[in-house]
């Protein structure tokens, strides 16, 4: 597998999109360029990776503009590792429209698991494709955040900039961001 990644500067910190000539296979938010690149090479061991920007700039240019508000909807496309049941859940979570959260419990019934909490929580933690599957958009059954691979408070960051581009849409509600 031949995956080409490139970095830029995001306001929730350091953003790696990688991918090969099928699709994104990680997005990364991170505090340095060098933890990204080491996390995408455990990832993904038995890859060739090289930093090539031109394979990858048209879906980082989409991903800076959807985090902005600008691009409210990502459509590109996911070449990711992932068992089924893995894929199960983070096809549920690209249900979940922008600006709303669901909880572990209810992402579990989605998928026909009631008492598969634990296992959507742990298909969360290693979701390698962040944003782009929003895993950022399941909290805990008390409204309460819950954990983030990329940290909590750019699991907030993303839950406000999707909720103030939902409360300015046209005809688009208010929704509460638990804290």
């Amino acid at each position: 597998m031949e995956i080409g990644y490139t970095t830029a500067p995001t306001h929730l910190g350091r953003l790696l999109v990688a991918g090969t000539a099928k699709g994104v296979s990680a997005i990364y938010v991170g505090d340095s360029q060098h933890q990204l690149e080491a996390e995408l090479r455990r990832e993904y061991p038995a890859a060739m990776i090289s930093k090539n920007p031109a394979q990858v700039s048209r879906w980082l240019r989409q991903l800076v503009r959807h985090l902005s508000g600008e691009q409210p909807n990502l459509d590109l496309p996911i070449d990711v590792k992932a068992t089924a049941f893995q894929r199960r859940v983070w096809e549920a979570l690209q249900q979940i429209p922008r600006g709303s959260t669901r909880s572990y419990s209810d992402l579990a019934r989605a998928i026909g698991l009631p008492k598969g909490q634990r296992a959507v929580a742990r298909a969360c933690a290693t979701n390698p494709a962040a944003i782009l599957i929003p895993c950022h958009r399941v909290v805990r059954k008390d409204g309460g955040l819950g954990g983030y691979r990329w940290g909590i408070k750019r699991k907030q960051a993303l839950l406000a900039v999707e909720t103030k581009a939902r409360s300015r849409k046209p005809g688009g509600s208010e929704v509460r961001v638990p804290r």
